[in-house]
């Protein structure tokens, strides 16, 4: 993320339901035989909720980088590899599509849950269903991966944060059962700069954000890592870095002028996020593997 110059307010989301989420996973571990972390591959360290992964440490658990088809293909390579170096099992996968989908069930039973199911089939419990509570941040896509999974629709699913309220236990097949659980963010985004990654994927509720604010820092980011994609989309020939400036650049380019040839800046803002949200913008990450402090 570049240097932050544009300021947007300290950006807090935690509604009631959430603390009694974190309850609620602490509380059902003990009925599941591992976890599934669902993550953005746009964000995959942002998405990932630290208070998640202290709940998790009981358990196996592996992580799906899902929105993988919108995410820049090479970074997801990068970030698969480096949860597998952690000896965290790692798949990339479109949740909408179905796409490395049918490398889900292989990964579990042989690499996240190898020595439970091998432990099982020494005692003779074979016929016993796999159980994998499924976590993650809002709007990541949880319901759509135990949709597509399970080839149901028996998960809610919405394009906005907080749609799963409460547990809810669906089976998969014969051998395989997932607990759903509602989505969770950390109660204080302490760090900003992952506060405004979630912001820009739609993880947090628009209605709170300086929307304007938010479009001009990913549209400096947008400049400095994919000028090709802002080109391409918004016919932006410019060595303009600044966010504002950038706005405006593109709120004229789509003609979005108020009286006086103003340029509407909330609208052009709503536009630019749509489209990135929308992978109009063509394939983006927001953080890679080499920015992790060690």
């Amino acid at each position: 993320m570049p240097e932050q110059k544009i300021q947007i307010g300290t950006i807090q989301w935690f509604p009631g339901h959430m603390t009694k989420t974190k309850r609620m996973i602490s509380a059902n571990l003990s009925l599941v035989d591992g976890v599934v972390a669902i993550l953005d591959a746009r964000i995959p360290l942002s998405s990932c909720n630290p208070e998640l992964a202290e709940l998790m440490h009981s358990k196996p658990y592996m992580v799906v980088l899902n929105k993988a088809d919108i995410a820049d293909a090479n970074a997801t390579a990068k970030w698969v590899s480096w949860y597998q170096k952690k000896g965290i099992p790692a798949l990339a996968m479109d949740c909408i599509s179905g796409k490395g989908m049918k490398n889900f069930i292989p990964v579990v039973k042989e690499k996240l849950l190898k020595d439970l199911l091998e432990k099982r089939k020494k005692s003779g419990m074979t016929g016993r269903p796999v159980r994998l509570m499924i976590v993650g941040i809002p709007n990541v896509g949880k319901s759509s991966f135990i949709n597509k999974i399970s080839k149901s629709k028996r998960a809610k699913v919405e394009d906005r944060p907080g749609v799963t309220r409460t547990k809810q236990w669906i089976k998969a097949d014969e051998q395989t059962e997932f607990l759903d659980m509602p989505g969770v963010l950390a109660p204080k985004l302490n760090d900003q700069q992952v506060a405004i990654k979630l912001a820009f994927t739609g993880a947090v509720k628009d209605q709170i954000l300086d929307i304007e604010a938010l479009a001009m820092l990913l549209l400096e980011y947008l400049h400095e890592n994919y000028p090709k994609a802002l080109q391409e989309r918004y016919k932006l020939e410019t060595q303009e870095t600044q966010g504002d400036k950038l706005l405006e650049l593109v709120g004229r380019k789509r003609g979005m002028l108020l009286s006086g040839g103003i340029v509407n800046t909330e609208r052009a803002a709503v536009t630019v996020l749509d489209d990135f949200r929308g992978a109009k913008l063509g394939r983006i990450t927001l953080e890679l593997p080499s920015e992790v402090q060690a």
